[in-house]
């Protein structure tokens, strides 16, 4: 077992729904010799899988997670390159003759086209093959940029399964060619844990963050439990969870050094 496959079975055991799955689980198992304790965790779950599959709990979430607004010109215009994280593919999709982009990875590509055409920034696109598949998402972003928008990136890292890759295997590449600050392209809600790990690596980071959360409770509807409310809701803790284990990697890591 690989360690990002047993990093990411522990995060899923730790994040809805499986989390509150097994809390219901629990309860039902217990509920004869400990029915107090029992009704407690049904109940706990039972609001928790409420509340999270609401929009505006979904959206308050991930607005937690956002470091900045949207990018400003003068901003960019002082930055070397631009890097694209790449954010999931869609494994052989048979109406595209093989792995393409999935949702997340397409919001970002067309962000970092936006910004590309804006700035005439070089753009590097990074991504491995984290959770199967036969082409890099690297790759993947890659092909898309030069089939659909004529664009070719400068740099292409294909290796990373992790944030943490990312940033670590995409350094050499731009120092390389004397790249000093960069735009980096992400989801609004994954900036607070991308940023610091580019910085780590030296580089001056212009956070360029795209689909930014909407969190007022506008209409009774924001309040009516959706599976777009619990994804957003898991992004957003997927997120925080991450950004705790990446703390405390680096505190061990420190530790050892």
């Amino acid at each position: 077992m690989t360690a990002w496959l047993a990093t990411n079975l522990v995060a899923a055991a730790l994040l809805p729904p499986l989390v509150l799955i097994l809390f219901l689980a629990g309860g039902l198992i217990l509920h004869r010799r400990r029915p107090r304790l029992a009704m407690s965790l049904i109940l706990l779950a039972t609001l928790a899988l409420y509340a999270l599959s609401t929009p505006w709990v979904g959206g308050l979430l991930q607005k937690s997670l956002e470091i900045s607004g949207p990018v400003r010109a003068i901003d960019l215009e002082a930055a070397d390159a631009i890097v694209l994280l790449a954010g999931g593919s869609y494994y052989e999709a048979t109406e595209y003759g093989g792995d393409t982009p999935n949702a997340i990875s397409l919001e970002r590509l067309r962000y970092a086209v936006r910004l590309h055409r804006a700035s005439g920034l070089p753009i590097l696109v990074t991504g491995g093959i984290p959770g199967g598949g036969n082409l890099a998402e690297g790759r993947i972003l890659q092909q898309v940029l030069q089939d659909e928008y004529a664009i070719a990136p400068r740099w292409v890292e294909d290796a990373a399964r992790t944030t943490w890759d990312n940033a670590q295997l995409s350094a050499p590449l731009l120092k390389q060619a004397d790249v000093q600050r960069i735009a980096l392209v992400t989801h609004a809600w994954h900036l607070r844990r991308a940023v610091p790990l580019f910085k780590l690596q030296g580089f001056d980071v212009v956070p360029a963050g795209t689909r930014f959360a909407r969190s007022s409770l506008d209409s009774v509807f924001d309040l009516l439990p959706t599976p777009a409310g619990l994804r957003d809701s898991s992004f957003a803790l997927h997120e925080w969870l991450g950004i705790v284990w990446y703390k405390l990697r680096s505190i061990f890591a420190e530790g050892t050094s």
